[in-house]
Order: C-alpha cells, then sequence, then structure tokens
C-alpha cells in the first residue's frame, strides 16, 4: 500500500515534469500509472470518495486503444470525397423529421435560450441531432475507464491525462459513474461535451442550479449555445446561404492563400474572404436574403457545375464544435430543415 504522503508527492511530480513519451509506456503497468493519475487528481481538490468510487476495479480498455489507433491520419492524393453524399445520409428524412419534433418539444425552452445567448433554436438542436441523435445515442463506454487507458497509452497522453482530472472534477459534482458514459474517446452527454469542456461551458438550462447535461435537455441545449456565444458567434448572421456561381467561374482563382493556425486543412478549401457585395459584382449571387456588408468566404466544396455557399464567420464556429466540412455543412443544413 503506497502511503497518501508519498501519493501526493507523485501528484505533486506529475503535474511539474513534462509527459513521459509514449516509447516508454511500458515502463509503468497500469495500476501504477493509475496511481500517478489519481494523485494528481487529488492535488487539484477532488475529494477521496470520488476517487475510490471512480477508479474501484479500473483496468484497461484494450478496445479503446483499438479504436484509437485506427483513427484516419494524413490525407491521401485522391483528395476529398463528395460532400453531396455525406449530406445526402446525414441530412436525411428521419433526422430532419427527429429535428423538427424536438424543436416543437423544446420550443419554449428554446426561446428562452435563445435570447439568452443569442444563438438560433435550430442550430442548437441540429447539433443535438448530429451529435447522439437528439439523446437516443450517448456512448456506453466506462469514461473513467476509456481516459485513464488513452492516458496510460500514452500516444496523446497530455491530453487525456487532463481529461480524465477533469472527469474527476465532473463526477466530484455528484454525478454516479454509470451517469459518466460516453464515447471512447470521452465524449459524454447530449452535446458529446469533454469532461474539461463541461467544466468551462456546462450551463443550467432549467434554473435547479446543476448542469446536467447527460440527462437534462434544457441544460444540454444551454450548454450548446453557451460553448457556441464562447466561440463567437453573431447573432443575426446565417452561418451561410446557398450561392449561384457563374458558368465557366473559377473559383479556385479566390482560394485562400492564409494557412489557418488550426483546422488547415478544412479551411484551406474555402476562398478569400469577400463582401457579399463585391461577390456580386463578380456575379456570384446569394441564394437567400444576406446583408451586403457580411464577409463571407465562397466553398464549392464538388468542383465547377455544383452547389456552392457563401459562408459567415459563423460558419467557423460551427467549426469549433467539430474541425470538418462535412459536419459543419451538415449541421447548417440541417438546422436550415429544421427551420421551414
Amino acid at each position: 500500500m503506497i502511503s497518501r504522503r508519498l501519493l501526493a508527492a507523485l501528484g505533486a511530480l506529475a503535474l511539474s515534469l513534462p509527459a513521459m513519451p509514449a516509447q516508454a509506456q511500458g515502463s509503468l503497468s497500469f495500476d501504477a500509472y493509475l496511481q500517478l493519475l489519481i494523485a494528481r487528481a487529488r492535488a487539484e481538490g477532488v475529494s477521496e470518495t470520488t476517487l475510490q468510487r471512480m477508479t474501484a476495479g479500473l483496468e484497461p480498455n484494450y478496445r479503446v486503444i483499438e479504436l484509437d489507433r485506427g483513427q484516419p491520419g494524413a490525407p491521401t492524393r485522391a483528395g476529398y470525397p463528395a460532400l453531396a453524399p455525406y449530406i445526402a445520409r446525414h441530412v436525411d428524412a428521419a433526422r430532419i423529421r427527429g429535428g423538427r419534433d424536438a424543436h416543437a418539444s423544446w420550443s419554449r425552452t428554446l426561446r428562452a435560450i435563445e435570447r439568452e445567448y443569442g444563438v438560433p433554436s435550430e442550430i442548437l438542436v441540429a447539433i443535438w441531432g448530429h451529435e447522439t441523435a437528439y439523446g437516443a445515442v450517448k456512448g456506453g463506454f466506462d469514461l473513467s475507464q476509456a481516459l485513464a487507458t488513452l492516458a496510460w497509452e500514452g500516444r496523446r497522453r497530455d491530453l487525456f491525462a487532463g481529461e480524465w482530472v477533469a472527469l474527476m472534477k465532473v463526477a466530484d459534482k455528484g454525478y454516479s459513474r454509470s451517469e459518466l458514459k460516453g464515447s471512447w474517446a470521452g465524449a459524454f452527454g447530449n452535446p458529446q461535451f469533454l469532461p474539461s469542456v463541461y467544466l468551462r461551458l456546462a450551463a443550467d438550462g432549467n434554473g435547479d442550479g446543476r448542469a446536467d447535461i447527460m440527462n437534462n435537455g434544457a441544460d444540454a441545449l444551454a450548454s450548446i449555445a453557451n460553448y457556441f456565444r464562447d466561440s463567437g458567434w453573431r447573432s443575426g448572421q446565417p452561418w451561410g446561404v446557398g450561392a449561384y456561381v457563374p458558368s465557366g467561374f473559377d473559383v479556385s482563382a479566390y482560394r485562400t492563400r492564409l494557412v489557418a493556425p488550426v483546422c488547415s486543412r478544412v479551411h484551406g478549401r474555402h476562398s478569400v474572404y469577400k463582401t457579399v457585395r463585391e461577390w456580386r459584382d463578380l456575379g456570384v449571387q446569394p441564394q437567400r436574403a444576406i446583408d451586403d456588408d457580411v464577409l463571407v468566404t465562397l466553398f464549392q466544396p464538388d468542383g465547377p457545375g455544383t452547389a456552392a455557399w457563401l459562408l459567415t464567420s459563423n460558419y467557423r464556429v460551427i467549426l469549433e464544435y467539430n474541425c470538418s466540412n462535412y459536419y459543419a455543412m451538415s449541421v447548417g443544413l440541417l438546422a436550415d430543415e429544421i427551420a421551414e
């Protein structure tokens, strides 16, 4: 049995030293590494009771490691898959119908949240639909086990060790281990927040003093809205509008030369930003109402003669939630369908 004093010292050491490289993982058993995590969480104020109930019988989950290592890597020379088939699968009749039903069922709550946060209700519902099918599919992995496993495995140790400690802080708010289940990568609840995001941005949507994103729809929707407001959503602007592009128009001539510090592959597919008026002068016409002075980027993902959009800075906010043009476009288009 390791003494509490020694564990506290180990925790301080874990906080002060650089992360151990993944290749050094073999020098520590899972149980030994878990003691380091526990010590770090204890040093950051997590209660002993929480640590005991969240780590009882904990052992590595090798399926989690397999899933993590199976994630896509660098792009191939084949280029990007077409957007249209993705949209057809993810903005289908069932998801549209489910979104409209959820929007109607939560209309009173959504109106209040939209007034407070300035984010359109249909955007909030579209995120909810894409993340968990309106609460139906939230994930069944034991988050304590999944995050401890990923931290121990070591490929992205800094990230997952921090998220495990954050999860202990979430649990310390009174949530049971059985409630804290989610994806293999640690996202949980209706909006699929990581624990650190929960601690920073989860919001109380029904006024009961808790931000229960696992079980309470009002809290989940308010939390999504708070995330979007924190990311810079501009009230009164759409995420984007469809655009008519003249025949023979060379979109690539206006491709941005800036390299984004994050999501560089995603933003690299967009044009330079121009005002709607400047795009009109070039022959590109918005299909829906949008102010002439709004700065937008032109996006025609599937090439000449296919669908195109003028995207505002609010589209970039959707990308903050998930760094993928496929995801962000499907959220925006689903929101438009929900609002019809």
